[in-house]
């Protein structure tokens, strides 16, 4: 055992974590407004996802971090990992491995936003409940990706069991859905002033100026909304920047619900102080809750799901179901290149544990062959021999070693 610990530290410590973290494990899903496990849905991993776990449940880890904490992470293992790589090496290879710590999280980041990859699934057993996204962008919005056409949003949110999309492009109100099954509804995500508004429904065009130029007016959007039959929902992080202290006003406008959940980068700190103030205003008025992905066409994963009800929107009509890592954003911005892991390792399911455990096995197991004689220090497959067996070299009657050398035939001589 202390030979495997010795050779092989960061793998050993690695399998501790993924089965002490089991210890006090996360929910796959919670209630944003209760905390508690979800009851109305559950959270299918494709088998795909659970074969690379490691790399899924990274990537995962990567795309649910507040700015802040995506800031200090990134800057925490780029230099981590290049003091590791830097100060193992030598010479000109030194130089190349701290150049290389900053380069490999760079990758990471990019394939986090970029690469496709499988994604878990929400499934609810009751067929008259609908999964929705209230926000969500195309290329039609000023920061949506280039390229990401209304048919390319239906298949991101339909991969991962929702059912409905309202599209709400900055400033430019979307006017058809796209063929297919797929349900994307009308709506436009308005910019007055400091403060973006969700409208939802039968939305009409605006003069955006008579709402520009203070709360006041900006808070007349929502009478604005109602008299065309659309709802009005304050977004993140908006309201909480800069109008947490003004959200009785917003009630007395007329305002139909809150964002509590909102994935994108600058809303996932939202402090669970702020949300718990937020959810008992909206029970005490009977006002729409809801949660966000706020895609823009970058990332392959939502943070979380709308469960919803027919009938009049209130409180109690829509459940907001997110992953717990989402929620754990308003920590310590500097403890996140821990932290983030911790809570990600602490969330896995079993069958992830036991995909990170065998891809550990094998890792070490390849990493402890024997390397081809000749060969330097690597992990490639051509450095390593795929037998434990290696034949001693002969011994001259002296002592010496004798070197093997083969004849254009392809004998090995007698020893001289």
């Amino acid at each position: 055992m202390l030979t495997l610990v010795r050779r092989h530290p960061i793998a050993v410590a690695l399998a501790i974590l993924v089965l002490v973290t089991a210890i006090g494990p996360l929910p796959p899903l919670v209630d944003a407004a209760t905390g508690s496990p979800a009851g109305d849905g559950a959270l299918v991993r494709p088998l795909l996802y659970v074969f690379l776990a490691p790399l899924s449940d990274v990537l995962d880890a990567l795309t649910f971090l507040s700015v802040e904490r995506a800031e200090a992470l990134l800057l925490t293992w780029s230099v981590v990992l290049a003091l590791w790589w830097g100060l193992r090496s030598r010479g000109w290879r030194r130089i190349a491995g701290a150049v290389a710590g900053p380069v490999v999280v760079v990758a990471f980041a990019a394939a986090t936003v970029a690469l496709p990859r499988p994604v878990p699934r929400l499934t609810v057993s009751d067929s008259s409940l609908a999964v929705v996204d209230y926000h969500a962008h195309t290329q039609a919005s000023h920061d949506g990706r280039k390229g990401w056409t209304a048919s390319d949003l239906a298949q991101w949110h339909a991969r991962q069991g929702f059912t409905g999309s309202y599209v709400t492009d900055h400033n430019s109100i979307f006017m058809g859905g796209v063929p297919g099954t797929f349900n994307l509804l009308q709506g436009v995500e308005w910019s007055v002033f400091d403060q973006h508004v969700i409208a939802l429904g039968p939305v009409q065009p605006i003069d955006r100026s008579q709402f520009d130029h203070s709360t006041a007016a900006m808070l007349r959007i929502f009478a604005e909304l109602h008299r065309q039959g659309a709802v009005g929902i304050a977004s993140l992080p908006e309201y909480w920047r800069n109008h947490f202290d003004e959200l009785d006003q917003f009630i007395g406008a007329g305002v139909d619900g809150f964002e509590i959940v909102t994935c994108a980068p600058k809303a996932l700190g939202f402090p669970a102080g702020a949300r718990h103030d937020v959810l008992e205003l909206a029970q005490r008025h009977d006002l729409l809750v809801i949660g966000a992905s706020d895609n823009h066409g970058w990332g392959a994963v939502t943070c979380v799901w709308n469960v919803t009800s027919p009938g009049p929107k209130g409180f109690r009509t829509n459940h907001v179901l997110a992953r717990p890592l989402a929620l754990l954003q308003d920590g310590p911005a500097e403890s996140a290149g821990v932290t983030q892991f911790w809570f990600m390792l602490r969330g896995l399911s079993w069958a992830e544990r036991a995909s990170w455990l065998t891809w550990i096995l094998v890792i070490a197991i390849y990493l402890g062959l024997p390397r081809r004689r000749g060969q330097r220090a690597g992990v490639g497959i051509l450095a390593r021999s795929l037998s434990l067996k290696t034949e001693p070299p002969p011994v001259q009657p002296g002592g010496g070693v004798v070197e093997r050398r083969r004849s254009s035939a392809g004998h090995t001589p007698p020893a001289e």
